[in-house]
């Protein structure tokens, strides 16, 4: 099976790094399922002369930021509708700020993949369009991964 690791790349202060290596790794240890991590991904695009002012193209040359972004889309959402089968999801206040997860939640949503997410919000405190694309909400990596090797393992 392969997994789409959504949340904040922009606005965390670890550029979503983190916690997408724990859940990786835990996905490829337990499950023996591969992921799609679009922070390694960005590297694939972006020429690693040009990362680290990648994002200070918004300011200074627009349509090169576009260019940059319309590639990344692209590939992020062919991936996710094509070769997907779930997707894990980290809602923190850094997601919120973004753009990003809101498309590919919606994306998954419509495309009927399930989406399990891990938010420091209670449910109260969270978007209904946001709710309204996950199967399972929990409100840590510990749950998640007990739910995950509850539904999958038999299938590893």
């Amino acid at each position: 099976m392969k997994v789409y690791l959504a949340g904040a790349i922009e606005y965390a202060p670890d550029g979503g790094k983190n916690w997408r290596e724990l859940v990786e790794k835990f996905l490829k240890d337990k499950l023996g399922h591969s992921c799609y991590n679009p922070v390694k991904e960005e590297f694939k695009i972006i020429p690693p002369s040009e990362y680290k002012s990648f994002r200070s193209l918004k300011d200074k040359d627009l349509d090169g930021f576009r260019y940059y972004m319309g590639k990344i889309i692209d590939r992020d959402l062919r991936v996710l509708t094509r070769e997907i089968d779930y997707v894990v999801c980290y809602w923190d206040r850094y997601a919120v700020k973004g753009g990003g997860t809101y498309g590919e939640l919606t994306i998954a949503y419509h495309y009927g993949i399930p989406v399990y997410m891990v938010s420091e919000f209670k449910p109260g405190e969270m978007s209904s369009w946001v709710i309204g694309c996950t199967l399972e909400i929990f409100n840590s990596f510990e749950a998640l991964f007990e739910f995950l090797l509850q539904r999958y393992n038999e299938q590893a």
